[in-house]
């Protein structure tokens, strides 16, 4: 049993979350009832200015709104500035697309200290309601502090029609809290880490309601969607409970945050962290099998060939992981592990060949 030692946080959760079909079309009335006022920068994609951006900008401007749209693909720092340079004199900024454009938003947002509205269009990862985001830096993805959403408005009618690989890259990335937690535990029982046992349950939550719904999760389907957004937005207010990422990301997320260093633009990130979930829960010496048993259900990546990277690449990524953050103990230490157990438990584990 593990006690809650967070004693304070400031905890920020978004004041509406709109999950539904047909939702795109209760933003601009959202956007009334918040009352952040009229100026509003949206930030999105290529491909999601003309499928969603740009009907949401008409139907602004139509209610008065002083919309404009600034068009980023990568979420790197010249990407945020650009943002941040745009968004200055705006009310509030708006993240419409995938993951990384709604880590930009987030991000300018957070620099601004204006409030932020997330509006994915896919359900890839849990950044479309976290108080993180993940950012190129020196060629590795990293994850910082960013703003937590003011309100989340997920249309499933959208994201159901999304590519299903993104999908099935959420659901890899909640069912990664399994190894998450157990290593926020170890953290907290040979550290002495503040550890919240609400945060933590929410987050166990959200990933069992992948595992229990596995079966159900289809290509195509609004209710698979929305059973993965919900889980994603429940991983998000955990780590608003935890005042850090520590519910939903563990060595896992080193492993894919090192493997996207080595192997960069291989995978999507919920992917690795999937099959890196595998390999940390057999270090931890818990049921990995049903991770990879769930994992192959939802068709996600479980080993180095269906991740599109090479042996090499997963090992160096194993020996390494340790190094992302010096400040986040797991179950690889302090020191990491050697090539030697990387090549024991990614063979076991049948990561690689």
């Amino acid at each position: 049993m593990f006690r809650n030692t967070i004693k304070e946080s400031e905890m920020v959760f978004p004041r509406e979350v709109l999950i539904g079909s047909g939702y795109i079309n209760k933003i601009t009335e959202l956007c009334r009832k918040l009352k952040f006022g009229k100026r509003i920068l949206i930030v999105t994609g290529k491909t999601t200015k003309s499928l969603v951006a740009e009907r949401v900008f008409d139907d602004l401007s139509d209610r008065k709104f002083d919309c404009d749209i600034v068009v980023e693909e990568r979420a790197t720092e010249d990407s945020v500035n650009t943002v941040k340079e745009v968004g200055k004199n705006r009310d509030l900024l708006m993240g419409i697309g995938g993951g990384s454009k709604i880590d930009i938003a987030k991000l300018a947002s957070f620099s601004l200290n204006i409030p932020f509205i997330s509006v994915p269009t896919a359900a890839s990862h849990d950044g479309i309601a976290s108080p993180r985001a993940s950012i190129k830096r020196n060629g590795t993805s990293i994850s910082v502090e960013a703003s937590a959403p003011m309100a989340i408005v997920a249309d499933t009618s959208i994201i159901a029609k999304s590519p299903y690989r993104l999908t099935a890259s959420g659901c890899a990335d909640l069912i990664a809290k399994k190894s998450a937690l157990k290593d926020w535990e170890l953290a907290h029982r040979l550290k002495g880490e503040p550890f919240s046992s609400f945060a933590s349950s929410l987050a166990m939550l959200a990933c069992d309601t992948i595992i229990e719904n596995a079966s159900n999760i289809k290509e195509g389907l609004e209710e698979s969607a929305w059973i993965v957004v919900k889980s994603l937005v429940l991983s998000g207010v955990s780590m608003s409970i935890a005042g850090s990422s520590r519910p939903a990301s563990g060595s896992e997320h080193l492993f894919a945050h090192a493997l996207d260093g080595v192997a960069p633009g291989k995978a999507l990130h919920g992917e690795e962290c999937g099959v890196g979930t595998i390999m940390m829960l057999y270090l931890h010496g818990e049921d990995w099998t049903k991770a990879k048993e769930v994992l192959k259900k939802i068709k996600a990546p479980t080993n180095a060939k269906e991740l599109g990277v090479s042996d090499e690449a997963i090992l160096e990524a194993l020996t390494t992981a340790h190094k992302i953050r010096k400040d986040r103990y797991t179950i690889l230490g302090d020191n990491g592990i050697t090539p030697r157990a990387a090549e024991n438990v990614a063979r076991i584990t049948g990561v690689i060949q």
